[in-house]
């Protein structure tokens, strides 16, 4: 192999640095690891453990302030608070030490087992012991899933699309505060997998195909939650990226883009102080997710100085030694369903008693868990569960808690705002009393059985307003289209008809003809591998619109000059069978808003909402134009290798990299009005930190952050460092959200992709008026990766910027000063 600084100059890097490169472990170091069937495996030893030193950095308030995560920071969209979580957390593990000093070894054992498939209240379940409470842990991302008298909200991909911070915490909050009025310690959420693949099955619970938008949206989303008092969970950590194979397939990734790429949601996550993470199903460079030193332990305990815990996902726990390698928690407990045995449990227990696990870390376990506990405050007065999520017809348990509030004006708020105007023509939206209306497609209505009607959400038969699996909720009451539309039709005198049959195309065209205005509604849906729906094995089988959606707008477009169409959808579709169609006025992309789905819809159409939505990835015109592909060649019984070869170029970066035009790019999305930008200016901001001067000198002298503990999430490194300001102006004649974007450009020496995404705001305008706009960037922002030394550096060379309304509409230029 080249020389490492060879083969940077030519952007050549090596395959799969991460499988190679030195673990650096102060605790329980693991060597002599084996391959076996190509699975590489802790071997039977002895191992010692040493705790990871708590954090140490006295707090700097205003930029670095201590807080507690039932009371974090205002939301604040130029980021310039890192809040500091080590004195809480540093309170919590003293009593959670207090607390398990009397514990056997049993005691400590039992609170890192949960008691097994469907054997308590909750979806996973820790048993009381002694003076803790024991915990309630339980899905979704959305809602507080198969429950009574609860929320679902928009899905993480809407949020997502909203790039509105305050609307990203306050979902969290709502979510929380739910969770905890249903007596759930832990809510299992929210999810931050990357969308590498288009029709990855679960992207939709996610937030879209860019690390920095990902990490923010997760970093306000576990804010919000804790906020409302229950613990949060990072998942799935890392690299499951697709449903197919998804227990049996190693994600190959090479060091930088695992650090660049999928890492840095989780990370953001750590410094929103989240309380646990989940490990995923799938093998990380041929070693089981749960199983690997390297991610558990190196990265995110000792680089992160993650302080919380780690659970298995559900059934995902593959050896006793999983907990050497940084697993604190199995769930739900049993090996396989109703087994009566445990990879932890007794098998933990003997473990320690034979000297393989040492008992340091097993209160490094059972301590991490339950100072998770005190952290968010949840021995104070914690409400008790009061539902059966395996029986609702349970009326000992069912409570019927009430915790909805008023959260159905949020999801009605964040459904509208994550709405995307992909066109619009002659000034077709917003509506303006149109004499008569058509709605076409069965996604315009309500489902033909009330919105419970599938197992889980598995099916589509009305307005997709989720997706399907353990991502979803129960909906209390679902909004359609149609109920949206007659509600504003009423008052403006309007006539409404309909026909949700997706297949009699010729019908649909008749009942279009001579309509003011024929709305046409098709959806495209995926989850969870586990389930089937229409022979999509969780990963969508392609990138076109379901039930005969292309076939159904073409033939309304025929026969109505003013068709609109409206797609709810889980991620992109190829649009391009009807995208330039001269009688498609205007289209609006509605993704998957909960249930107030159909008022928020109407909110846009009519412009009671002007939209101000923003696509969270690239909607292409070719499905072979996106870098990664869904892998399907394979089988359960043996293990897939997925080499994410793309490296660093996913979505976005690789179409601009290659020079790909999209169909809608990754960024994009119209309003009614217009903005202009004018007047940009950077300025360099002066460090809060005296004693970290000299790795500040160090950085910008190109050399990489040291090695240590929690060198990745260093104050030093995400403080503001640069101030960039410049001025939007509203140039229409109505009031409007515009969302400033700011996109890196690394000099060539750095080999990243033409425009890395580091910034957004969203500023509300009046019509004609100037806001003044400053977005913030730290050294972290403008810092890659290297491989070598094992921190992040400031390239050599220039680094430029853009700002402008999306990853291919820059109006403003500037270079970061040197």
């Amino acid at each position: 192999m080249l020389p490492y600084k060879l083969l940077a100059q030519l952007c050549i890097f090596p395959g799969f640095v991460l499988a190679s490169v030195t673990t650096f472990l102060p605790s329980a170091s693991i060597s002599g690891a084996s391959p076996t069937a190509g699975v590489i495996t802790i071997p039977l030893s002895s191992y010692s453990f040493t705790p990871y030193p708590t954090p140490s950095l006295a707090p700097h308030p205003p930029v670095f302030p201590a807080t507690d995560p039932l009371n974090p920071p205002d939301v604040i969209d130029d980021g310039h608070v890192v809040p500091d979580f080590a004195p809480a957390w540093a309170t919590a593990y003293q009593k959670a030490r207090n607390l398990i000093s009397n514990y056997t070894i049993e005691d400590k054992v039992n609170i890192t087992t949960a008691v097994g498939w469907e054997n308590g209240l909750c979806g996973a379940n820790i048993a009381p012991n002694k003076n803790f409470s024991g915990l309630c842990l339980q899905d979704s991302p959305l809602a507080v899933r198969g429950v009574d008298f609860t929320t679902v909200f928009p899905a993480g991909i809407h949020v997502a699309s909203t790039w509105n911070r305050a609307l990203m915490r306050a979902r969290g909050l709502a979510l929380g505060q739910e969770f905890k009025g249903k007596g759930v310690n832990i809510a299992l959420g929210p999810m931050m997998n990357m969308g590498r693949v288009a029709q990855g099955g679960r992207n939709w619970e996610g937030f879209g195909a860019d690390p920095f938008l990902a990490g923010e949206s997760a970093y306000e989303t576990v804010l919000g939650l804790q906020h409302g008092g229950v613990q949060s969970c990072a998942k799935h950590f890392i690299n499951n990226e697709q449903e197919h194979f998804r227990a049996t397939e190693t994600s190959n990734v090479d060091d930088r883009t695992q650090h660049e790429i999928y890492a840095h949601p989780f990370l953001r996550s750590v410094m929103a102080g989240i309380s646990s993470v989940m490990c995923s199903y799938n093998l990380i460079n041929n070693t089981y997710a749960c199983n690997n030193d390297k991610m558990l332990n190196d990265i995110l305990k000792r680089e992160y100085g993650f302080q919380g815990f780690i659970m298995s996902d559900v059934y995902a726990t593959t050896t006793t030694l999983a907990a050497v390698a940084g697993l604190d928690m199995t769930l739900p407990g049993d090996i396989t369903f109703d087994s009566g045995d445990s990879y932890f449990g007794g098998n933990l227990t003997d473990y320690v008693n034979e000297g393989y696990i040492s008992m340091a870390r097993l209160d490094d376990m059972a301590t991490r868990i339950i100072a998770a506990w005190y952290f968010l405050h949840q021995d104070e007065e914690y409400p008790a569960t009061n539902f059966n999520a395996f029986d609702q017809n349970d009326e000992v348990n069912n409570k019927h808690v009430n915790v909805q509030a008023d959260h159905y004006r949020l999801v009605r708020e964040i459904g509208a705002a994550g709405m995307v105007l992909l066109k619009n023509q002659n000034g077709a939206l917003p509506l303006n009393k149109p004499r008569n209306i058509v709605l076409i497609g069965s996604d315009a209505g309500p489902g033909k059985s009330g919105p419970n009607e599938f197992l889980y959400g598995t099916g589509s038969d009305g307005i997709l307003a989720s997706g399907w699996g353990s991502g979803t909720g129960t909906f209390s009451y679902l909004i359609s289209p149609l109920e949206g539309i007659q509600e504003r039709a009423r008052q403006d005198g309007s006539s409404v008809f309909w026909d949700f049959d997706d297949w009699n195309t010729d019908l649909a065209g008749a009942m279009a003809f001579g309509q003011a205005v024929a709305l046409v509604f098709t959806s495209s849906d995926s989850g969870e591998g586990l389930f089937t729906v229409d022979g999509n094995e969780g990963d969508r089988n392609n990138l076109t619109a379901w039930n005969n959606g292309d076939n159904l707008i073409l033939a309304v477009a025929a026969q109505n000059n003013n068709t609109i169409v409206v797609v709810n959808s889980v991620g992109p579709l190829i649009v391009e069978p009807w995208i330039e169609h001269p009688n498609i006025t205007a289209v609006v992309w509605a993704g998957i808003q909960g249930q107030e789905a159909g008022n928020a819809i109407a909110d846009v159409l009519y412009g009671a909402y002007n939209p101000s939505g923003r696509l969270p990835y690239t909607i292409a015109k070719d499905p072979a134009d996106y870098p990664a592909q869904l892998f399907t060649n394979g089988s359960d019984s043996e293990i897939v290798t997925i080499d994410y070869t793309e490296g660093l170029f996913i979505d976005y970066r690789h179409f601009d990299q290659a020079n790909i035009t999209p169909r809608f790019e990754f960024g994009f999305g119209l309003s009614y009005t217009t903005f202009s930008y004018s007047d940009l200016d950077v300025a360099t901001i002066q460090s809060s930190v005296i004693d970290q001067g000299d790795l500040i000198i160090a950085w910008e002298n190109g050399e990489a952050s040291p090695i240590a503990e929690g060198s990745s999430v260093a104050l030093w490194l995400h403080e503001p460092a640069f101030q960039v300001t410049f001025k939007v102006t509203n140039t229409g004649y109505v009031s409007g959200t515009e969302i400033p974007q700011l996109y890196i450009h690394h000099p060539s020496s750095a080999c990243e992709p033409p425009s890395v995404l580091k910034g957004f705001t969203n500023v509300e305008i009046g019509p004609y008026d100037t806001k003044h706009i400053s977005i913030m960037l730290s050294r972290y922002d403008l810092s890659i990766w290297d491989v070598v030394a094992q921190g992040w550096r400031k390239p050599d060379g220039q680094i430029s910027f853009s700002v402008g309304a999306s990853s291919r509409d820059f109006r403003l230029w500037g270079v970061i000063p040197a």
